[in-house]
């Protein structure tokens, strides 16, 4: 029996039951995989129902704010996910008249959507045989083939890729990528794979050699870097304020509190004697009435290292007023912020 034909059969009797597999809608389908490419299942799914609730097509998704978006976004991460299913939607109303395209080439212009869910959007909806290539799919053709080469290398990605084209159900393409993306996850998992239960464990190579947790060849280690957030809570009768994040980082157009970044961890009087507090503040004896400790919040290559100030004024600054958006404290939830911000107000609220 093919491989196809052992993992489709393995597919029907163990995969999970969830809610974008009852459709062959490329709009579910792409919101799905968007949302899954860095979120588990277990989290990603709640988010999902979220998402289809606020914006069930492409139009309402196109028509919404940006804002609006990254909000419903927040506790996600990898915000340019989201910023680019809207650019995208924004395409297919403009120039595909509202219609998701189905040609493979077509799909992969669309902002944000790479070879991988191309292949999935492609092939589920469109019956369209080009293999999905993922983490899933990665361990286990590399366990079951012997793939020796680091998948971070040019020469590991052409041998998996080859390997993925020659063993895609040409006839069934949708189901067999879900179904060797469904084993990878439940049956051949990074760590523990349980390979007694496994159907195809005679034929694997990792199994027959002894080398389960040798392949996949791993990546080198991706250099962390440290970053010193200071941010200044400033509390002006029922107001706050805050500001948008425009630069080419993290977080691009979340709304943050004033920022003081340092290279270094910095002690309150440094903070103080910093030139941008005594922009915001310029002389204007601000109380401060609260200082957290410092929370480390782990990102995907970088470590935040922040500080909360809680501030009391008076009366704004004229740079206060001018370079940052006065807001109720009552609407902060309106506005879509990182998760390190969300919890602060959750707890300091």
């Amino acid at each position: 029996m093919s491989i196809s034909k052992v993992l489709i059969k393995w597919y029907n009797l163990n995969k999970r039951d969830l809610p974008w597999r009852e459709t062959n809608n490329p709009y579910i389908i792409w919101v799905s995989e968007i949302i899954l490419q860095q979120t588990r299942v277990n989290q990603g799914i709640h988010y999902f129902y979220r998402f289809i609730e606020h914006f069930p097509d492409i139009k309402s998704l196109a028509d919404a704010p940006v804002d609006d978006v990254l909000k419903l976004w927040q506790g996600l991460g990898y915000y340019s996910r989201a910023r680019n299913m809207h650019q995208a939607a924004k395409t297919i109303m403009n120039d595909y008249g509202g219609k998701f395209p189905q040609d493979y080439s077509e799909i992969l212009k669309l902002k944000g959507i790479g070879e991988y869910t191309a292949a999935a959007i492609g092939s589920f909806c469109f019956n369209t045989a080009v293999p999905v290539i993922d983490g899933n799919v990665i361990r286990f053709l590399s366990r079951f083939f012997g793939v020796y080469e680091s998948i971070s290398t040019a020469k590991g990605k052409k041998t998996i890729k080859k390997l993925a084209e020659e063993n895609i159900d040409s006839k069934n393409p949708g189901t067999y990528n879900q179904a060797i993306m469904e084993f990878g996850a439940l049956q051949c998992t990074p760590k523990n794979p349980d390979c007694i239960e496994c159907p195809l464990r005679k034929e694997c190579y990792a199994y027959s050699n002894n080398l389960i947790s040798d392949l996949p060849v791993k990546k080198k280690k991706i250099k962390i870097t440290k970053r010193y957030f200071n941010y200044i809570h400033i509390i002006y009768k029922e107001n706050t304020f805050i500001e948008q994040r425009t630069e080419k980082d993290i977080w691009h157009m979340l709304y943050q509190l004033p920022l003081i970044e340092t290279k270094t961890k910095s002690s309150t009087q440094e903070i103080i004697n910093h030139e941008l507090w005594e922009k915001i503040f310029e002389n204007s004896n601000p109380e401060i009435v609260e200082i957290t400790n410092t929370i480390k919040h782990q990102l995907s290559h970088q470590q935040l290292f922040t500080r909360f100030y809680k501030v009391v004024i008076k009366k704004p600054t004229n740079y206060l007023k001018q370079n940052y958006l006065t807001i109720n404290h009552a609407d902060i939830e309106k506005y879509g912020v990182p998760r390190l911000i969300d919890r602060y107000f959750k707890k300091s609220m």
